[in-house]
Order: structure tokens, then C-alpha cells, then sequence
């Protein structure tokens, strides 16, 4: 069986934002077991797996990117939509548009320390939306 959800996501700053609890509030319940797909329908934001406890990995995230993808490099030839653009293309095709969660015992079978992140590479963007499907 096939479920599937759309979630909207609020407007985020820049940055590396936790969405666990609202991935897991957008889809409702869970079957027992089977998988979670999520795909998020923007080409400048990604989705990430990684540690949820401390806030510090967050910041470590922005620095490292921005050091691999810099603004402003005069080799890029996209930017009419400023200087943010082109590196949150970039920043979105290394970190991914799609994860794959199992589920277990009716919930997310993330590790102790893993949350589902929401990776917002523009410095302003308007509101996201992550298609959610659910095999069971």
C-alpha cells in the first residue's frame, strides 16, 4: 500500500533546521513497518540526515558549505537571482532533495542520535514543500 502526504514547511532562514516532529505530525500514522520517502520539491533547499542533539553540528554545516561553496565566485554565469543562488543550487545537489526512512514498529527507525533536517540554502526563501510517501 501506497500513502502519500504533502507538507508544507513555515519560511526558514538560511541554515539547518530539525523537522522531525513536523514530517512525523504532516504524515499521520505510521504502518507497522515499511518505508518513508521524502522528496522536497525545491532546487536551492535539501534534506539531510544527521545529529539532532547538538545545536553546534548545525553551525558546523553552514561553515563547511560555504567554505566548498562560496558566494560571490566570479566563475559562476547564474546570477540574476543574486548571489545566493548559484551556491544553493550547488549546496542542494551535494546535500540531496530525497531521503529514505525505515519504519518500524509503527515509527521512524532513526538512530538515537538522528533527526530528519531541513537544509535552507537561500538567505531568503518563501515556504517549502516535501512530497511524503509512505510503502508499507
Amino acid at each position: 500500500m501506497i500513502k502519500q502526504a504533502e507538507i508544507q514547511l513555515p519560511p526558514f532562514g538560511r541554515g539547518y533546521h530539525l523537522i522531525t516532529d513536523r514530517i512525523v505530525d504532516g504524515i499521520g500514522a505510521l504502518p507497522e513497518q515499511g518505508l518513508l520517502n521524502l522528496f522536497i520539491k525545491h532546487t536551492s533547499a535539501g534534506l539531510s540526515i544527521n545529529e539532532n542533539a547538538d545545536a553546534s553540528v548545525r553551525q558546523d554545516f553552514e561553515t563547511i558549505l560555504n567554505k566548498l561553496v562560496p558566494e560571490n565566485d566570479p566563475d559562476y554565469t547564474h546570477t540574476m537571482e543574486g548571489p545566493d543562488d548559484m551556491p544553493a543550487h550547488v549546496k542542494a545537489s551535494l546535500i540531496g532533495a530525497s531521503l529514505t526512512v525505515p519504519v518500524k514498529n509503527g515509527r521512524l527507525d532513526l538512530g538515537t542520535w538522528q533527526g530528519i533536517y531541513f537544509c535552507e540554502f537561500r538567505n531568503k526563501a518563501g515556504r517549502r514543500r516535501i512530497t511524503a510517501t509512505i510503502y508499507s
